[in-house]
């Protein structure tokens, strides 16, 4: 069988830690017979086993996702495990199921719903609202050389905020929630902007200032992907190639690129 699963961005800057939303990049596997030597430390196997023997298999990876960037790899592994051992134990299993079963091996249930599910979702005590189908933006990704992995970026993070960072957070994310089911761009680019988790993080991605800043023209905001150090910045549909060159010149040694927002999460390639 062969099976995939999406890039994901986490927070979409102040829905921390429940919004996200799913790319067309695609991380595949193909499951076949095997020899008997598998590695159970990888994280598809791990979530493989959930339903079904990784035994007598042979797992086949195409790796399309960079690693360590912010862009859900470690999500897209989990995913795709939880899918091909469903299929292979043929289990029938709803987002929300194989969402309860890989947060143990993903602790991140943002980007792991958004892989599954597809689209743009929220995700709550182990419960997925897949609200829509697209961005009313497009996004243009900036990523850089470094990685961040997401334990450390986790712990930059301190344990109590002041009380100002708290409500301006929770009045963008309140902008974020209304964006996303209105389909406002107007409103999803007063809502770029974090208090929470963003500051602490700003030091593996300084880009993100830097663009802030000086925003291209037709480009309506910016936020990290997940944890850094990506940066998504939203653009005005229609302006993307005219954003992508201004961004591109900037930071020659970044990989710049448009990501499609994709509707369908994990499943058979």
């Amino acid at each position: 069988m062969r099976v995939r699963a999406p890039a994901t961005a986490a927070n979409l800057g102040p829905g921390f830690d429940i919004a996200g939303v799913a790319f067309d990049l695609w991380n595949e596997v193909e499951i076949g017979e095997g020899n008997g030597h598998v590695d159970e430390e990888n994280l598809v196997v791990q979530a493989f086993s959930r339903f079904a023997s990784p035994k007598r298999r042979a797992f086949h990876f195409v790796e399309r996702i960079p690693r360590e960037r912010g862009l859900g790899s470690s999500a897209s592994a989990v995913a795709l495990g939880l899918v091909a051992g469903a299929l292979a134990a043929e289990v029938e299993a709803s987002a929300d199921e194989l969402l309860e079963l890989g947060l143990e091996l993903e602790g991140h249930p943002d980007n792991l719903a958004a892989a599954l599910a597809g689209g743009v979702c929220l995700t709550w005590e182990g419960r997925i609202a897949r609200v829509a189908d697209d961005l009313p933006v497009s996004a243009v990704a900036v990523i850089p050389e470094t990685r961040v992995l997401t334990a450390d970026a986790r712990d930059r993070l301190p344990q109590a905020v002041p009380h100002e960072d708290a409500a301006f957070s929770a009045g963008r994310a309140a902008l974020l929630g209304a964006a996303l089911a209105a389909g406002s761009p107007e409103l999803l680019a007063a809502s770029a902007a974090d208090r929470l988790h963003e500051p602490y993080r700003a030091e593996e991605a300084p880009h993100l200032a830097a663009i802030r800043s000086d925003l291209p023209d037709g480009a309506l905001g910016a936020t990290l992907s997940g944890s850094g150090p990506t940066v998504l910045v939203w653009v005005e549909r229609g302006r993307e190639t005219e954003v992508e060159g201004v961004l591109t010149t900037r930071f020659p040694d970044h990989d710049v690129r448009r990501l499609a927002v994709t509707p369908t999460g994990a499943g058979p390639a």
